[in-house]
């Protein structure tokens, strides 16, 4: 079992930035990717952006340049630096992560962008 807590979602102005993170505890060796969705009202969950574990980065093209995914395995986190934000990344934000056998999501932290 994975357990995942997001933190670090608000309220933010047009152009500028925020940075999520995302805390795994329980079974952490069994990961094998870690990734962050986003779900605006009435719009289906989407992929932002994921990190292979020794593997490649993916990004969603909305966010290609803007957003940056990064991972520190000494501390089991994921981020999610967010620059030159817009409304259109306004969404409830979740971290996933899957290991071999299945995958596990975080609660969500919602992102606003409004001026």
């Amino acid at each position: 079992q994975v357990q995942l807590m997001e933190s670090g979602g608000g309220l933010v102005q047009p152009g500028g930035s925020l940075r999520l993170s995302c805390a795994a505890s329980g079974s952490i060796s069994s990961i094998i990717s870690m990734a962050w969705y986003r779900q605006a009202p009435g719009k289906q969950r989407e992929l932002v952006a994921s990190i292979i574990t020794g593997g490649p980065i993916n990004y969603a093209a909305s966010v290609k340049g803007r957003f940056t995914i990064s991972r520190d395995n000494a501390k089991n986190t994921v981020g999610l630096q967010m620059d030159s934000m817009t409304p259109e990344d306004t969404a409830l934000y979740y971290c996933y992560t899957r290991t071999v056998t299945k995958g596990y999501w975080g609660q969500g932290t919602q992102v606003t962008v409004s001026s």
